[in-house]
């Protein structure tokens, strides 16, 4: 729960820093399910809420160490000898922010999963939830409920910084814990009914 409390903390705090894509989102909110509660199906008929979940995972990177792996047997990549045996800890950070995956590698930018006529992509540097055989395993779990729950959010409220502070007040820094969170913050859900 802390990976997706904390993943959601970092939508909440990225749709008041970019009002203008908090707005889109609804409005995909709005024409594809209206007050209806949204459902997990919903996600295939949202490619822009869809791209914009994955940007918060790909630009908050929220565990860039991950937990260790083991090598099963010897291996070599890219000329280094690695062990069977051997402890390895995957940077997800080197990426979830490459230059040449990523267009725009350190600005939260959800067209990095949007094709040109506007459909989602999958793309192979997306890599949240690790790497090789030992992903998280509640990687399905954690997409459903991020989907569900934010987008539950964003049907009911728009977030707003208080009152005096405006958008590009807000911190996005990180905090320094094992779980990457953005630093506190104070928000303003205002209900859209």
């Amino acid at each position: 729960m802390d990976t997706t409390t904390t993943t959601l903390r970092w939508g909440l705090l990225l749709m008041m820093k970019y009002p203008e894509i908090q707005k889109k989102v609804q409005e995909e909110i709005d024409q594809v399910i209206g007050s209806n509660p949204p459902r997990t199906e919903h996600r295939t008929k949202m490619p822009y809420t869809d791209a914009v979940v994955h940007e918060i995972q790909r630009f908050a990177n929220i565990l860039p160490l991950n937990l260790p792996h083991e090598t099963t047997m010897d291996v070599t990549i890219k000329g280094y000898f690695i062990p069977k045996g051997t402890y390895v800890i995957p940077l997800l950070n080197s990426v979830l922010q490459d230059k040449t995956q990523w267009e725009k590698p350190g600005s939260f930018y959800p067209e990095h999963f949007l094709n040109s006529e506007g459909k989602f992509v999958k793309k192979d540097a997306f890599m949240p939830f690790s790497a090789g055989r030992r992903i998280c395993a509640g990687e399905t779990l954690a997409k459903m409920e991020l989907f569900l729950f934010f987008t539950s959010l964003l049907q009911r409220f728009t977030f707003q910084p208080p009152p005096g502070v405006s958008s590009s007040d807000l911190d996005l820094s990180p905090t320094t814990r094992f779980v990457v969170a953005p630093v506190p913050y104070k928000v303003c859900a205002v209900s859209r009914s």
